[in-house]
């Protein structure tokens, strides 16, 4: 019996230790692996940016915009139940700071590769910032209360940019002066082409991030809180902490977003960045698939298409060029909505859901797949 009792804890130590060694490759193979995703996207994008167009090139490079805004707002909304009608506005707090940063480098005459990046870092902070303290107010209202406030910020983020017109010049609002393409490149290579390639490796990189704080502990933190306040609390976790937390990480995702898009487009206006802007993006990643960020790729591809599926519907319509004018602004939201009920009743998890229920009732279907 002694014999038997002494030779318990080695092998006890030897079981524990051999999960601990286990524990540890899960946790870096999770970064591996989406890293080698990553990696894999980019040299698609990269090989298919050859045979777009150049317009093609753009709106790929819209949707890696889009989606740094949408995966953002689904950390926030998705993992951890809070809702913002507000994100326009942080989006737009990360393009001005673009738009001011580059200015201020041109009248300073620097030039260089790295300038683009500071100036993208610093829209990324100026909207964690405008983040944390939207936080902090919306981490003490819950349900139409916090989403009461979120509005404001969406109304009074672009007044502010017209109040100020001596910094961010009104209405007319600021051009992003943007260096051309590496010499290395050619003279003749196509600056779409570089848009797209600059615009995906931002958003590739931010998408890592956030996969793996999905993965973290810190995203099991904002489920639990999403799940049940009350039973999070009880297991020790500070939930208000974890819901500016979250507003945080949601704000630097936008923030990064409106950043890339004015970059896109050279300029940035305060009528780029409205309350119909936030309404969308908020519709995206329900269509999309909230909780996902799948599903808000879903979505930022279907903020890109749905101009274009509005414009294509008008042509074929005998209207005057007011009307023709007015339906194209009013239609892309009732499109939307009525996705949005359509999608509610028969995906409820969205298109993502969607196409997960599909990919699994073929796997099923496979042969030689084992049916329980």
């Amino acid at each position: 019996m002694s014999a038997t009792r002494a030779a318990t804890p080695p092998d006890t130590t030897r079981t524990r230790a051999a999960g601990a060694g286990a524990a540890g490759p899960r946790r870096g193979s999770t970064l591996a692996r989406h890293l080698g995703v990553a990696v894999v996207a980019a040299l698609l994008l990269v090989a298919a940016s050859y045979g777009l167009e150049p317009f093609r090139n753009f709106q790929l490079a819209t949707v890696a915009a889009y989606l740094c805004a949408t995966a953002g707002l689904t950390v926030l909304t998705g993992l951890n139940g809070q809702l913002s009608l507000g994100h326009g506005a942080l989006m737009a707090t990360g393009a001005y700071t673009v738009a001011l940063c580059q200015n201020a480098f041109a009248d300073a005459g620097l030039t260089g590769g790295w300038l683009l990046p500071v100036s993208l870092v610093a829209a990324v902070l100026a909207a964690l910032v405008v983040g944390a303290v939207v936080g902090v107010a919306a981490a003490r209202l819950r349900g139409p209360y916090l989403a009461g406030v979120t509005l404001a910020v969406a109304v009074v983020v672009p007044a502010l940019t017209v109040t100020f017109d001596g910094v961010f010049n009104g209405e007319q609002g600021l051009a992003v002066p943007v260096e051309p393409p590496p010499v290395a490149l050619g003279a003749y290579f196509p600056y779409e082409r570089w848009q797209l390639w600059v615009t995906a490796a931002a958003t590739l990189l931010a998408l890592v991030l956030l996969a793996n704080l999905v993965r973290s502990r810190y995203g099991r933190t904002f489920r639990a809180v999403r799940d049940d306040e009350v039973a999070a609390r009880l297991a020790g976790i500070h939930v208000a902490r974890t819901q500016v937390l979250a507003f945080v990480v949601s704000a630097a995702g936008a923030g990064l977003g409106g950043a890339l898009l004015a970059v896109l487009a050279q300029s940035v206006s305060p009528g780029a960045f409205s309350l119909t802007l936030s309404l969308f993006l908020l519709m995206a990643v329900v269509v999309g698939g909230l909780g996902s960020l799948a599903g808000a790729a879903w979505g930022a591809v279907l903020l890109v298409a749905l101009p274009d599926l509005t414009h294509a519907l008008t042509e074929q319509l005998d209207l005057s060029p007011a009307a023709a004018q007015r339906m194209e602004g009013n239609l892309p939201l009732a499109i939307f909505g009525v996705t949005l009920v359509v999608v509610m009743i028969a995906a409820p998890g969205g298109v993502q859901g969607l196409v997960t229920r599909l990919g699994r009732a073929l796997a099923a279907h496979l042969p030689g797949r084992r049916r329980p």
